[in-house]
């Protein structure tokens, strides 16, 4: 099951019933084998994934080129995540600081040695003591959830010389155990945090309810699309407001069809933890 509360999920996939799931390659999830899995054992994932991530764009006229995965490393020891950034992972989401302050150090070497670069999101829970790290330590921050946040985001981004690319982190569903502001918060903040100079404010992102069935997850990713979309009507975010980062190993086709750009994938790549 997904673990709604931070953004990454720890269970089975589980397709569903509908006419996106019907059509696809199932990525099994069995737990790892004992010892080290190699670059070949992930690469064979991967390329399940991209299959799947193909046929989806495919149903609604989109490029495969147009999905960005981040591969949800939570828990994930550095010695699997260098096979799997050998077998070609290129981003990585990290839900904690302490766990990723461990691991993007131990990666550096390999991470370095790469043509193209290797990415960290954030996609859990920030608190505001922890900015300065997370500024630090990520490439970019996908759970803000207040301007406050931002604004201190933006101070310490300032202070490093950087410009820190962040999402506003949406409570879909309004649930009580999940973080993020509501549907009627997004378009204020998005105009707040779009006037910070050193944030660039690059979309969306979402958990939405944890549902067996991904067609009744459809309409959570239909609202978060229609939610960029009316920022940019509004003249409240700049042209690069276009991202939205949703849909994880068991729904993220259906969110591929209502616009996802960025899918969130742990269990798929590294089995159930």
């Amino acid at each position: 099951m997904k673990n709604g509360s931070n953004g990454e999920e720890s269970g089975v996939p589980r397709p569903g019933s509908g006419v996106s799931c019907s059509e696809v390659v199932v990525v099994s999830a069995e737990p790892a084998a004992p010892g080290r899995r190699t670059p070949d054992d992930f690469s064979h994932r991967l390329e399940q994934i991209h299959q799947r991530i193909a046929v989806a764009c495919a149903r609604v006229g989109r490029s495969p080129d147009e999905i960005t995965l981040i591969a949800v490393s939570k828990t994930v020891s550095p010695e699997r995540l260098r096979a799997a950034i050998e077998a070609g992972v290129r981003v990585l989401g990290e839900n904690r600081i302490q766990e990723a302050a461990d691991k993007i150090p131990a990666l550096k070497e390999v991470a370095e040695s790469l043509p193209t670069k290797v990415e960290w999101h954030l996609i859990g829970h920030l608190q505001s003591n922890k900015a300065r790290r997370a500024v630090e330590l990520f490439d970019v921050v996908q759970s803000v959830d207040s301007y406050d946040l931002g604004v201190r985001l933006n101070r310490i981004a300032q202070e490093l010389n950087r410009r820190l690319p962040v999402f506003i982190q949406v409570n879909i569903g309004d649930e009580h155990s999940k973080s993020g502001v509501t549907t009627t918060e997004v378009l204020p903040l998005c105009e707040q945090l779009n006037g910070l100079a050193h944030l660039e404010l690059s979309g969306l992102m979402t958990v939405p309810p944890d549902l067996d069935n991904p067609e009744e997850v459809r309409p959570f990713f239909r609202r978060l699309r229609e939610l960029r979309d009316e920022a940019h009507k509004a003249g409240f975010v700049s042209e690069k407001f276009r991202d939205l980062s949703m849909g994880m190993s068991h729904d993220f086709e259906v969110a591929i069809e209502e616009g996802a750009t960025l899918v969130r994938i742990g269990t798929a790549i590294f089995g159930a933890r």
